[in-house]
């Protein structure tokens, strides 16, 4: 069976406590506990989950350590980001979220989960990191929601 390995950013750790965000996110949270999905974290992750309330950082502390893995930060990942600020697909500002998307793509993870619809999970933004992606020599990447990933809300 294939493992299905889904990058996270920190807006789905903190979508556990929204309540606008929480059913889907619980939902994908469960896979992830059960091994069902193999939960990605980057190193950048963690760290802009050190000022996150210690609830939302304890979310992570639920996953055995078997169901994820943790990407280093690293140099490609960096010029990667660079690539997506200097095309204009986010602002210098959002540098984070094209960190985000440079980490997924170089992890060649299945899918980058986010809860940040501005910056990443947005149709038109898709398609030119993608686009990037191509121009750079790395594969396409997947963006989606929790919810979308959720098939009908039941596992897949």
């Amino acid at each position: 069976m294939k493992r299905f390995y889904v990058y996270i950013d920190a807006s789905v750790i903190g979508g556990c406590e929204d309540s606008e965000f929480a059913e889907a996110t619980l939902a994908l949270w469960q896979l992830f506990i059960r091994g069902v999905y193999i939960m990605v974290l980057s190193e950048h992750t963690l760290r802009e989950l050190q000022g996150a309330p210690q609830s939302v950082r304890n979310r992570l502390l639920e996953i055995p350590e078997a169901h994820q893995i943790i990407l280093s930060d690293t140099a490609e990942a960096d010029t990667l980001a660079e690539a997506y600020l200097s095309h204009g697909i986010v602002g210098p500002g959002s540098r984070s979220d094209a960190l985000h998307v440079a980490l997924a793509t170089i992890g060649r993870v299945d899918v980058l989960v986010s809860w940040n619809f501005r910056h990443i999970v947005n149709l038109g933004r898709i398609r030119l990191f993608n686009a990037v992606n191509l121009e750079q020599g790395y594969g396409l990447i997947e963006i989606r929601t929790p919810k979308e990933v959720l098939s009908g809300g039941k596992d897949v």
